[in-house]
């Protein structure tokens, strides 16, 4: 299976690098073909820009634009890890999204509203969080986080979200809840 990883966050010393390390190797160890694309260390450009929106009327693609989008398209599973910053996704990821994701590549619009493109592929999304998870779920946080990207991004654009784990309290939980975060990743990693 070919499989792309797409990793934003800052500090290569994150939980949620270990969440990387943790996903390619399980990958990897089941011969998977995997691409890791990390957004902050490889610079990617999040911001949108009238000259995108001209270039993408015009019918031609940025060529950053057209090299995440050409990941997408050999890709059958799409991985997401991203820490959750103010009950969301990070700028860099969300800019991800705005850019890559666009209209004709992976959404259109017809006469019964938007259909997703990207039919057939895949997605699992891990994300960490500073909050204890049980406060998100109590609030009802995390579900409206699952349906804010797993529903009106992921869905939207015709993939099947397998799973989405939130990890919660990452700043202060034990080596022991870690350890079991890291199982959970590899067990989900293997089921693919």
């Amino acid at each position: 299976m070919k499989h792309l990883v797409v990793y934003c966050h800052p500090d290569p010393k994150s939980f949620c690098h270990a969440i990387l390390e943790k996903a390619v190797q399980t990958l990897r160890e089941k011969g998977h073909e995997v691409r890791i694309k990390e957004l902050y260390a490889d610079g990617f450009d999040p911001i949108l820009k009238g000259s995108d929106f001209a270039a993408f009327q015009a019918g031609k693609t940025p060529p950053d634009i057209k090299a995440e989008q050409d990941h997408i398209s050999w890709a059958d599973t799409i991985t997401v890890i991203h820490p959750v910053w103010w009950t969301s996704m990070p700028a860099m990821l969300k800019g991800y999204v705005d850019r890559v994701l666009a209209l004709g590549f992976a959404y259109a619009f017809g006469p019964e509203g938007p259909k997703g493109l990207l039919g057939g592929r895949k997605v699992v999304i891990f994300s960490t969080q500073g909050a204890d998870k049980e406060q998100y779920d109590a609030s009802g946080m995390t579900d409206a986080m699952k349906k804010a990207s797993d529903i009106a991004i992921y869905s939207l654009c015709g993939m099947d979200v397998l799973e989405h784990r939130l990890f919660g309290g990452v700043p202060t939980v034990d080596d022991a809840t870690r350890k079991r975060y890291l199982s959970e990743v590899k067990e989900v990693m293997s089921r693919l």
